[in-house]
């Protein structure tokens, strides 16, 4: 079996995900994905997707990730695998939209507006 790319998206991440049969080994920019996300909570979604399929340790997966930060790299690179275990096959889809891995979470941050010091935020009033 040749590789199999997908693309996810979250904030401003952007990773690209190749998935082949192997043993469950997961590199992110080169490092082993417990070392590039050392916190449980967001290593584990990673293997979110694997484990909801119930396929854990029979695809290695090496991603791109690159923009954001460390939660939304983790989330895009989630969106990506989920993507490429549905063109694997097309039975994985249900499990993983009833979990909403493939839906793109498109909130980003509000820009800053002028004359205020936050996005919303207004300063302190005072009528006299």
């Amino acid at each position: 079996m040749e590789s199999i790319n997908a693309i996810g998206r979250r904030k401003a991440s952007v990773a690209r995900v190749y998935l082949s049969k192997g043993k469950g080994n997961i590199l992110v920019n080169g490092k082993d994905y417990k070392a590039y996300f050392p916190q449980s909570n967001i290593s584990g979604k990673l293997i979110e997707p694997f484990s909801t399929v119930g396929i854990e340790g029979e695809y290695d997966a090496t991603i791109n990730v690159n923009g954001g930060g460390f939660k939304g790299q983790a989330e895009a690179i989630r969106m990506g695998i989920s993507r490429a275990l549905v063109k694997i096959s097309e039975d994985n889809r249900s499990p993983l939209k009833a979990r909403k891995f493939l839906m793109r979470d498109s909130r980003v941050v509000e820009r800053k507006k002028y004359g205020k010091p936050k996005a919303r935020k207004s300063f302190q009033f005072s009528k006299r």
